[in-house]
Order: C-alpha cells, then structure tokens, then sequence
C-alpha cells in the first residue's frame, strides 16, 4: 500500500510505495538529488534529515551506518535516502542546502563567481566552498582534483 511521505523545505507531499527507498520519490520529483554511489549507501549525495516520522523507515543498517559515521555534516535525525526505506506513514524528509561537487557541469565557469549555494563533498558532506566565497581558479583545481578522487574510490569499490 502506497505511502505520503512531505518533503521540506518545498513543502511538498509525494507518493512512495511502501518497502521504496526515500531516493526514489526524490527522484521521481525532479528534486535535486544525487546518487553518485548508484544507490549502494558509499556516499553523501542523498543524505537527508528526518524532520518527523523516523520510526516509519527501516533500521539504520550497518553501511549506512558507516557512512553517517564520514558525513561532517550528520545529525541524530540523519538518513541516506537510498538506503532507508518508507514502511509506515508521517514520514517528513529535509534536503539538506548545498551542491555537490559532482552535480556541476562545468566548474570552470564557476571562476571569479560568488558561491551561490555551499559546494560540498560527495563521500563526506564537508563543504568545499562556504556560500558567498569568491571562487578562485586554485579553488577549481581543488573541486577537479576532488572530482577525481571520489570517480576514483567508487570506481575501485565496485570492482571490489
């Protein structure tokens, strides 16, 4: 039986079937989410905060756990949306503000820029450049140089 699960601070209701991870109504509502981990609970891009109705979700399970444990940014209302799974009603989730690194297209055109919204890191939530902050060309190498590292660790963890 499908469940209504809000989503703030859009203060918007979805649809999500019952045992579906909270990524896939994220998704299905063009929010912007990522999965830079293809689902798998390795990174941050889907961390999210549990307003209410925490007990409406699975357990935590223990790489979800793991990876909370990395993401500076985690709070006791804490969830990756992949991998916690909406099993009752009263559910309401909190996008946490921020871009992912990952989630920008073209870093260069960034350079000179003011940051609009924080970047962030996509394994451990830390913010690369705070809101506001001039963004410099030693900045962009850093984000690429980022960038790489994270294509780089996913890669080698799913061929592990």
């Amino acid at each position: 039986m499908p469940k209504i699960i809000k989503l703030e601070p859009i203060n918007q209701e979805t649809v999500v079937q019952t045992n579906a991870n909270i990524l896939s109504a994220l998704l299905e509502n063009e929010l912007d989410v990522l999965s830079e981990c293809n689902g798998r609970g390795m990174c941050s891009t889907c961390h999210v905060f549990i307003k209410s109705g925490m007990e409406s979700l699975s357990p935590i399970n223990r790489r979800e756990q793991r990876t909370l444990e990395v993401i500076t940014t985690t709070q006791t209302n804490s969830r990756l949306a992949c991998q916690a799974r909406v099993m009752g009603e009263g559910v309401v989730v909190e996008l946490p503000a921020g871009t992912y690194v990952s989630a920008i297209d073209d870093i260069e055109s960034l350079i000179g820029r003011r940051a609009e919204q924080a970047i962030l890191h996509p394994l451990n939530g830390k913010v690369l450049v705070e809101v506001g902050k001039l963004i410099t060309r030693s900045m962009i190498t850093q984000l690429e140089d980022t960038r790489t590292q994270v294509g780089q660790y996913l890669s080698q963890t799913t061929d592990a």
